[in-house]
């Protein structure tokens, strides 16, 4: 009787015809060359963005078809277009050694008769799933009696639904798309591949519309479904509403989605969640002509980082691979009786795919720390995502234009530098590589001699911006970042000069007012809200004993009701006969004030005797004992 066995030697089976990982040389001077990626690189995303040429462009511009072949052809092939001898391909990764294929065919390049094709080049990409960095959770928030359906033309729901398990399939195709175009950003910023990860879940595969008739099992990004406590109705209220000018509580659906992301996550002291959020019952109410249940916000709290965008435009968006272009090249006019032209810049179905998966990226950058900036994604950049993907570009209804012919890099939308350099510390975007962060986030700024000012920061300084006058948005930084570490990286002490400051400014903005914004690597921040008041005779403080102290940038910067300006100076650091024996700390819930006391029975009160009669008294040299019972000074 015959048995099954997993007998290696026994073990017969066909070869892939790209499962070898020895080098092979190009077939042809035609063989598709990729220039984003080197053979044998490291990345650690499911999905990869590359891009590369036929031939010699310059020399003949050909049009065809780019065939990816994924290692040991464990994901289906997939087929790109080659305009002008350049592509842009999504590639499928395998943890592990993914060694790929890729064919190139057109009518006018001669073509093989035989199974393995005239043109043709491999590469070998090495793919390491990143699991100790916390994931950004995808999350479609509904009402709770919300029947889970979107917006869209009737042809689109007969032809592929709109019900929430197509929703689920967009949404996590755009955040694949997200991730692609932040790795391949971070990588052209120096900083190598690196981006954010999403929980994943061992279910049935839609990231190719094959896997969705086979049945294939894959592990792929988890869509959490969550409903709210609101009805359908009060989501849709016209007073919630942030497109509506006469909306009164235009932040609400931000507010009801964090206190249902808090109750559904249940997040722990020091763990913070990151979530983005697609309100799937946004509708557009053509009575009113405006998009009720959507807000397109970004924030929140150590707790929950939030983002939170509507699904008006889901229609539009690709629910696989094989649909990336086709979605970023529909000219499809939209149809304003069922859906809705976002901000009158989703005149077609491309350009409403842009608007929609590139304003929720936008809002994500919100929920991972980043304001809004001068140009890139955090401006409105994302008007042209379609460039990060397709060559070519179709007719635009918002320029009311011909697309690009040829969309080169140089061409795309991105992340501003200063995005890039929030990333590359940010806790989303650890690698293994990275060496350990110390617990300390602090900055800590004071002035010195001649001008000079002393920025310190535990984890080390990563960048610095500056803002003049009353710009809200940064237009000049110092960056203080490397990629890779391996110089030592950030330095944990640095020197300020204003003329090394302004030396980084337009010449029109080095008479203005200074502030400062400070970011250390372990995400702590601190503001000095004017350099040239910090380098001033304001911040020197003369000493009893005829020495110079300087004012840190820290002093005096409480905001809270009834605070009042007040200044000690210890006896015992001007004197030596002065011997400074204990510290007694004035407390109700908070810090009313703190006591000096010293060994001749004298003492210096900074702030008042409140709280607590007596307060509680610290004798210096003694070991303190832990009370759990003592309350927490704000």
């Amino acid at each position: 009787m015959a048995a099954n066995r997993n007998s290696v030697a026994g073990m017969s089976m066909a070869q892939s015809v790209n499962g070898s990982t020895a080098p092979k040389p190009p077939t042809s001077a035609f063989a598709p060359r990729v220039l984003s990626i080197t053979d044998n690189s490291w990345v650690n995303q499911k999905i990869l963005l590359i891009y590369g040429q036929i031939a010699d462009p310059s020399q003949q511009a050909l049009d065809g078809s780019l065939t990816v072949c994924h290692h040991q052809d464990n994901f289906p092939p997939t087929v790109w277009p080659v305009n002008d001898s350049h592509f842009k391909a999504l590639v499928h990764l395998s943890p592990g050694p993914n060694r790929l294929r890729f064919d190139f065919s057109s009518p006018k390049v001669a073509s093989s008769n035989s199974s393995i094709p005239a043109h043709s080049s491999w590469i070998n990409i090495n793919c390491l799933p990143v699991t100790m960095s916390p994931p950004v959770q995808l999350v479609i928030l509904l009402g709770k009696d919300s029947p889970g359906i979107f917006d869209a033309v009737p042809e689109r729901v007969h032809r592929e639904g709109n019900d929430l398990d197509t929703a689920k399939r967009k949404f996590r195709m755009a955040a694949y798309l997200w991730q692609a175009f932040t790795g391949e950003q971070m990588y052209r910023n120096g900083f190598g591949r690196r981006s954010f990860r999403f929980e994943e879940e061992w279910q049935s595969g839609t990231l190719t519309f094959r896997d969705r008739a086979s049945g294939q099992m894959r592990s792929e990004a988890k869509i959490h479904v969550v409903r709210c406590d609101k009805t359908v109705k009060e989501l849709r209220d016209l007073d919630l509403a942030q497109q509506y000018d006469k909306a009164s509580r235009k932040g609400d659906l931000f507010n009801i989605a964090m206190e249902a992301m808090k109750g559904y996550f249940k997040p722990t002291q020091g763990q913070t969640q990151y979530v983005s959020v697609l309100l799937l019952d946004a509708h557009w109410d053509t009575n009113y002509k405006t998009i009720t249940g959507h807000a397109a916000l970004g924030g929140g709290s150590n707790e929950v980082r939030l983002a939170v965008f509507g699904s008006q435009a889901l229609q539009s968006y690709p629910s696989c691979l094989e649909e990336v272009i086709p979605a970023f090249t529909d000219c499809t006019r939209t149809d304003t009786t069922f859906v809705a032209n976002d901000c009158n810049e989703s005149g077609s179905n491309w350009e409403a795919a842009n608007i929609g998966i590139g304003a929720h990226l936008h809002e994500t950058g919100h929920m991972l720390g980043c304001p809004h900036q001068e140009s890139g994604i955090m401006l409105r950049d994302y008007v042209s995502f379609n460039r990060t993907f397709s060559c070519r570009e179709p007719y635009s209804t918002r320029t009311k234009s011909p697309g690009m012919r040829l969309c080169l890099p140089k061409d795309e939308c991105g992340w501003h530098r200063l995005d890039t350099l929030r990333f590359r510390h940010h806790p989303c975007f650890r690698l293994p590589s990275d060496n350990p962060i110390n617990g300390d986030e602090s900055v800590r700024v004071w002035p010195v001699d001649n001008g000079k000012v002393i920025v310190t920061a535990p984890t080390g300084l990563a960048f610095i911006e500056i803002f003049t006058g009353d710009d809200s948005t940064c237009h000049a930084w110092v960056e203080y970042s490397n990629g890779d570490g391996s110089s030592g990286g950030p330095p944990r002490q640095v020197m300020l000069t204003e003329n090394d400051l302004k030396s980084r400014l337009a010449e029109d903005r080095k008479n203005q007012k200074m502030k400062l914004c400070m970011h250390s690597v372990g995400q702590g921040d601190h503001t000095v809200e004017d350099f040239g008041q910090l380098t001033s005779k304001s911040s020197v403080v003369k000493l009893p004993n005829g020495q110079i102290g300087f004012k840190g940038s820290q002093l005096g910067t409480s905001q809270q009701a009834g605070s009042r300006p007040e200044q000690v100076i210890l006896e015992s650091a001007v004197k030596q006969t002065k011997l400074l024996t204990s510290v007694k700390v004035y407390h109700g819930f908070a810090v009313d004030g703190i006591e000096f006391l010293y060994e001749d029975l004298t003492s210096q009160l900074f702030g008042k005797r409140g709280g607590q009669p007596g307060g509680s008294e610290f004798p210096l040299g003694m070991e303190l004992p832990f009370d759990s019972n003592y309350p927490e000074s704000y």
